[in-house]
């Protein structure tokens, strides 16, 4: 191989052994990057075999690499040294790679990423050492190492701590079932063009319309249509921004397993209740399951086109197959879309069959010719599709359980259960690595505290959702915070400007909008580590504050970096902070454009900006904004560069009023 023939950033696709049918790039869509052939240049990095369990895999690497990615990890930053199985599951409590977006897909900083395109619940070993051949044994060997308890760490802990491997470090891939498989090698000059490469090969990111990243309230699950109304009042009369109200399970006459169809004794006048809702700035989204109960009107239609197992009395329809899409899709579209729901919330598509009985089983048999192992792989993704096809041109923005491989360009953020802060906001630094959006929901809090805590998460995140599903009341008037809470979401506000840039860059270039540290800074040795702190657009890092204390270690990249609230400035490097906010810093030298909040967005909305100039810059200094010409698909898209001496109107959407300078 000659390394100048390898371009800096590229795809390259290696096939070994006879791949199965059923793999995620089958559905995808079409890719927004050249695809290289690379078993040339590549294959022999690689050593496969076919053996009984399946596949077998191994890349050779150094072992001083570390390796990030596999999805949606909620226990672990860096992977180096790990097993990670790659299987999708409802309730990940330990880090077993175990997930609800499990993806085959892992990125380095030693300029490379690999993804495997399989299906079946593949397992990465991380970094083992092969076993030398003749004349090659190294007989140093290890040593017992030097206990030191300073860091609290016990004689136990240092004995079984990951240590780097040697010169036969591996990474191994076990593919159960499969007598062959796909491998994209990607190349990049740094972490994040390689996870960029991996988006674009995805279809590029998801462009959302503006109000899906304003705020989204969850509604109790037990309210009735006058109720819902009732809320949506008292959050326009708060004062309190949101965009999107969303309808938990009753609206629907049976919802485990689902009717898709309304429940008028509880909701007499859908179109009108949504008629009404939208007059007053609020787009509606609805929960739902796929499971399709027997009283559904889809169920007779579904029936030959469904797994053959039921879940909850329920059809699980085979989605791999595109009839099966088109008939929910085309349901959707005359029952709900057709009224007016703008977005869907998509449960219960991430279990594995092991997490009580609301799943399917490992052998269930589909008609597309999937197993359930595949169809647990690919089920949120196909889901998904199929719901996003029933908007036709409208962008979209929801949230759903389940998402897995070459899933950037769809329009869905992931949440949870699970409701542990401190794995909420790892989430959010782990998700970028995959083409992953992740939404660390807010719903109840030990105490005020907590809720400010949890809340000034959501609102630096890609979608800020307040999941009140079994809350009566607004949950932050329990603890009396009100006011602090219409602050924090008008913050969200004044930044979906700058957010909306960001997702430009995403759908254009497969640049995360939200993403760790290590990809833009991999050079400096303490992002390799940097778990807790994040990069929210390209411009402004966020180190979330777990409830419990109000001090924290931040640390930050070189250069100077100002308090986004105080405008305190900071030199690179790592500082003790005490703050009665999150702590979110900007970088030196950024115009970032903050706009007055509003409490919705419609096409009639336009954002006063006041540019806020951090450090030295000067008239070359500039940021951007993007307005678009509509919220469908076939939308064009206009890029405004604006500097210091930028005034007035850029489009309806943008008025530049003003610079304040902070140094």
């Amino acid at each position: 191989m000659t390394l100048r023939k390898v371009k800096k950033m590229s795809v390259y696709k290696i096939s070994f052994g006879t791949p199965e049918e059923t793999v995620p790039s089958k559905f995808a869509p079409h890719p927004l990057c050249e695809v290289y052939d690379g078993t040339a240049l590549f294959g022999d990095k690689f050593s496969f075999k076919s053996t009984r369990r399946g596949s077998e895999l191994s890349l050779p690497v150094d072992p001083s690499i570390e390796i990030y990615g596999f999805g949606l990890q909620l226990k672990r930053f860096n992977h180096k040294g790990t097993k990670k199985y790659i299987r999708p599951n409802s309730d990940p409590i330990k880090d077993t790679g175990d997930t609800h977006a499990p993806v085959p897909f892992f990125v380095t900083n030693a300029g490379f990423g690999i993804y495997v395109d399989t299906a079946r619940y593949a397992t990465f070993y991380c970094g083992r050492e092969l076993r030398p051949t003749a004349g090659e044994v190294n007989i140093s060997g290890g040593s017992v190492p030097d206990i030191a308890n300073a860091d609290g760490s016990t004689f136990v802990d240092a004995l079984y701590a990951v240590r780097e491997g040697g010169e036969n470090n591996v990474v191994t891939v076990d593919i159960p079932t499969a007598s062959g498989v796909d491998v994209y090698y990607i190349t990049g000059e740094n972490i994040l063009s390689v996870v960029s490469q991996y988006n674009m090969l995805s279809g590029g990111g998801c462009m959302p319309p503006m109000w899906g990243l304003g705020c989204c309230y969850r509604a109790d699950m037990r309210f009735s249509e006058s109720e819902v109304l009732a809320i949506a009042r008292e959050l326009r009369m708060s004062d309190i921004p949101c965009d999107v109200l969303g309808l938990e399970p009753s609206w629907q006459t049976r919802t485990y397993s689902s009717s898709f169809v309304w429940n008028t004794e509880k909701f007499p006048d859908p179109e009108g209740m949504v008629d009404k809702l939208r007059k007053d700035g609020f787009r509606v989204n609805l929960w739902e399951q796929s499971f399709i109960h027997p009283s559904s009107p889809l169920f007779s239609e579904m029936l030959n086109k469904s797994g053959n197992y039921l879940v909850w009395n329920g059809l699980v329809p085979d989605y791999a197959l595109e009839s099966a899409r088109k008939t929910l899709a085309d349901y959707h579209k005359t029952n709900f879309v057709d009224m007016g729901i703008s977005s869907f919330k998509l449960d219960e598509c991430d279990s594995g069959d092991y997490t009580g009985g609301w799943s399917f089983p490992d052998h269930t048999s589909f008609p597309s010719g999937a197993d359930g192992e595949q169809y647990h792989a690919l089920f949120g993704t196909l889901y998904s599709q199929a719901v996003t096809a029933s908007l036709g041109p409208r962008r979209t923005f929801g949230q759903i359980r389940n998402l897995g491989s070459l899933a950037a360009s769809y329009p869905y953020v992931l949440y949870s259960d699970l409701y542990n802060h401190k794995d909420f906001v790892l989430g959010v630094v782990n998700s970028g690595f995959s083409g992953l959006l992740w939404a660390p929901e807010v719903r109840h809090a030990e105490n005020r505290e907590d809720m400010l805590r949890r809340i000034e998460t959501a609102v630096f995140s890609a979608e800020t959702l307040i999941n009140a599903c079994y809350l009566r009341e607004l949950p932050w008037k329990k603890h009396g915070c009100t006011d602090e809470v219409r602050e924090l979401l008008r913050t969200r506000m004044s930044l979906v400007p700058y957010l909306f840039s960001a997702f430009y860059e995403y759908h254009t270039m497969g640049k995360p909008p939200v993403r760790a540290l290590v990809c833009d800074f991999s050079e400096e040795p303490e992002s390799l580590t940097c778990e807790n702190e994040y990069l929210f657009g390209d411009s402004m890092i966020v180190a979330p504050i777990i409830s419990g204390t109000s001090e924290r270690d931040v640390w930050l990249p070189s250069g100077e970096w100002y308090d986004f609230f105080t405008g305190q400035k900071y030199e690179g490097g790592t500082h003790h902070v005490t703050v009665t906010h999150i702590p979110v810093f900007v970088r030196g030298g950024t115009l970032l454009p903050v706009a007055s909040p509003v409490n919705y967005i419609d096409r009639n909305t336009c954002f006063n900006i006041t540019l806020h100039a951090y450090g030295s810059v000067d008239g070359n200094t500039s940021c951007t904004l993007v307005s678009d010409s509509d919220e469908t698909y076939n939308a064009t898209y206009t890029v405004h560069t604006v500097t210091l001496s930028t005034r007035g109107s850029l489009s309806p959407l943008y008025n530049i009023t003003g610079v304040e300078i902070i140094k």
